[in-house]
C-alpha cells in the first residue's frame, strides 16, 4: 500500500509529501531499491523517523520505511552478537537481549529509533568517552544498492564500503541486517550519582574526574544569567554489579495528549522548568539505585511528547566543538542562547571521548557537545540557529546532520570536508532533502 501524505521528522519542520513504501521482506531488494529509486525525485530508507530534520526526508520522493523489516536473525549467547534485520528497534532489540543478561553498547536518548537509523547516523551516547559510536560496536552489514548489487560490509570486507555507511545518511543504498556486539549486564539497575555543579569550568572539572564511569551527560540550565549561569546537574553512572532484575520493560502507557498551543513554551516557562528542575535535586550531590529506562529514556515515557512544542513544532541545534576551543566557545554559545531570550526547553552538554569512529562522514569528535531544543519561532529562532552555527563553524566544531534543517552548503562543506570523497559511494538513486540542501551550490 502507498500514498501521498505529508512526513514529517520528529521536530515536525519541515513536512514534505512523499510517496510512502512498507518494506516487508529482504527477498524484495535489490528490485524495490530499484524501482522507486528510478522514480521521480529518487528514494529514501527511513526507520522511525525520530531524526529532528530533514535528513529523513525526501521532497516529493519515496520514502522506504524499514520498521515492517524487525526480525531477529541469529544470536550468539557465547559473544552476545545479534543479527537482526535493519528496521527492528533498539528497544525491541532491549526486550530481547535485557532477559539475557545483555544491554546495548552506545545508545541515544531514545530507544525508539532503527538499528539502520543508528547506523546511518552512527549514533552516540552517554558512554561515547569509553564506548565510541554505535558503529564502533557492528561487526558486519549487507548493502544492497539500487544497481543490484549485494554488499557484506565490514572492516575487513568492503571495508570502505563499511566507512562509507557507518554515518552515511543512507545514501550509500539500504542496509538490509546487521550485526550488533551487545554487552552484558546482570541487572537493569545502574549505579547512579547526580552532582549540581555551576559553571563550565565545574562541569569541565566533573568531566576530567568521572573518566572512569561509563555513563556521563549533564543537564544545562541555559536560561539563567548573573550568578546561575551555566548551572546544572551532573548524571553518571555505570550498571550495577550486583545481580538483580532482567525483565522486559512494561510498554509506555502515557501518551502527550493534545498539540500544545505554542504560547506555553516561552521563556518564562522555560526558567520556571530550569529552576525547579536544578532544585529537585536538594543535596550538592546524591546517589540512588536506578532502573535503565529513566536513567537513559526519561523522554520515553510519555509517547508523542513533540506535541508539547505544538504544531510548529521544534528543532534541535547541537554541535561538536574540539578541546583546543571547546571552553570558550560553548560560554559563548551559552552566553548568545541566554542573550537571545528564546531559552532551550532542553539542554543537555556532554564531553566525547577520543574513540576514533569507523564511519566516514560520523559527527563526534573529541571535545564538547551541547544539544539544545528550540520552539519553531521562523521570525525568531531561525536568526539564532543561523548565529550559533556560524560560532560553531568560527571555533572549529561542526553541527550533527541528524538533528538539523538548516545549516548551509558552505558551513557543511567546511566542516564535513570528507563529503567529496563520500561522494563516490553515494547510490545515485538515493537522496534526502537534507542532502540536496548541504551539497548545493551557493
Amino acid at each position: 500500500m502507498t500514498g501521498k501524505p505529508p512526513f514529517e521528522p520528529w521536530g515536525r519542520y519541515p513536512k514534505y509529501n512523499a510517496n510512502v513504501v512498507p518494506l516487508q521482506w529482504q527477498s524484495d531488494f535489490p528490485a524495490i531499491v530499484s524501482r522507486y529509486g528510478g522514480m521521480h525525485n529518487g528514494a529514501l530508507a527511513v526507520g522511525m523517523g525520530r531524526s529532528y530534520g530533514d535528513v529523513c526526508l525526501l521532497k516529493d520522493g519515496n520514502l522506504m520505511v524499514t520498521t515492517g523489516m524487525n526480525r531477529i536473525l541469529g544470536w550468539d549467547p557465547e559473544t552476545g552478537i545479534l543479527t537482526a534485520e535493519a528496521g527492528m528497534t533498539l528497544a525491541q532489540i532491549l526486550d530481547f537481549c535485557v532477559p539475557r543478561g545483555y544491554f546495548l553498547p552506545v545508545t541515544p536518548g531514545t530507544k525508539y529509533v532503527t538499528l539502520g537509523g543508528a547506523i546511518a547516523n552512527d549514533i552516540h551516547g552517554k558512554n561515547h568517552h569509553v564506548a565510541g559510536t554505535f558503529g564502533c560496536h557492528v561487526p558486519e552489514f549487507e548493502l544492497v544498492r539500487s544497481d543490484g548489487t549485494h554488499l557484506r560490509c565490514s572492516a575487513t570486507e568492503n571495508p570502505d564500503w563499511y566507512a562509507a555507511t557507518i554515518g552515511g545518511l543512507g545514501l550509500t543504498g539500504v542496509i538490509t541486517w546487521a550485526k550488533l556486539k551487545m554487552k552484558p549486564i546482570v541487572s537493569r539497575k545502574i549505579d547512579y550519582e547526580g552532582i549540581q555543579f555551576h559553571g563550565v569550568d565545574e562541569f569541565l572539572a566533573l568531566t576530567e574526574a568521572s573518566k572512569h564511569v561509563e555513563y556521563t551527560v549533564s543537564w544545562i540550565d541555559c536560561s539563567s544569567t548573573g550568578k546561575n549561569f551555566a548551572r546544572g546537574v551532573f548524571m553518571q553512572g555505570d550498571h550495577t554489579r550486583n545481580p538483580g532484575e532482567l525483565k522486559p520493560s512494561p510498554e509506555p502507557k502515557l501518551i502527550f495528549p493534545i498539540e500544545a498551543p505554542g504560547f506555553m513554551l516561552n521563556s518564562a516557562s522555560v526558567a520556571a522548568f530550569n529552576t525547579v528542575f536544578f532544585h529537585k535535586q536538594m543535596k550538592k550531590r546524591v546517589t540512588a539505585l536506578q532502573d535503565y529506562e529513566p536513567f537513559f529514556y526519561p523522554l520515553d515515557k510519555v509517547l508523542k511528547w513533540n506535541r508539547m512544542y505544538g504544531t510548529s513544532g521544534l528543532l534541535q541545534f547541537q554541535y561538536a566543538i574540539p578541546w583546543e576551543h571547546a571552553r570558550e566557545g560553548t560560554i559563548a554559545i551559552l552566553n548568545e542562547v541566554a542573550k537571545s531570550g528564546l531559552a532551550s526547553f532542553l539542554a543537555v552538554l556532554k564531553a566525547f571521548g577520543d574513540v576514533p569512529s569507523p564511519g566516514l562522514l560520523s559527527f563526534p569528535q573529541p571535545g564538547i557537545t551541547l544539544a539544545l531544543d528550540f520552539p519553531i519561532k521562523p521570525g525568531k529562532s531561525f536568526p539564532l540557529f543561523d548565529r550559533l552555527a556560524q560560532m560553531t563553524l568560527e571555533f572549529g566544531g561542526k553541527l550533527y546532520p541528524a538533528k538539523d534543517a538548516r545549516m548551509t552548503a558552505t558551513q557543511y562543506q567546511k566542516s564535513y570536508p570528507e563529503w567529496q570523497q563520500f561522494l563516490r559511494y553515494k547510490d545515485p538513486l538515493l537522496s534526502s532533502s537534507f542532502w540536496e540542501r548541504v551539497t548545493r551550490e551557493e
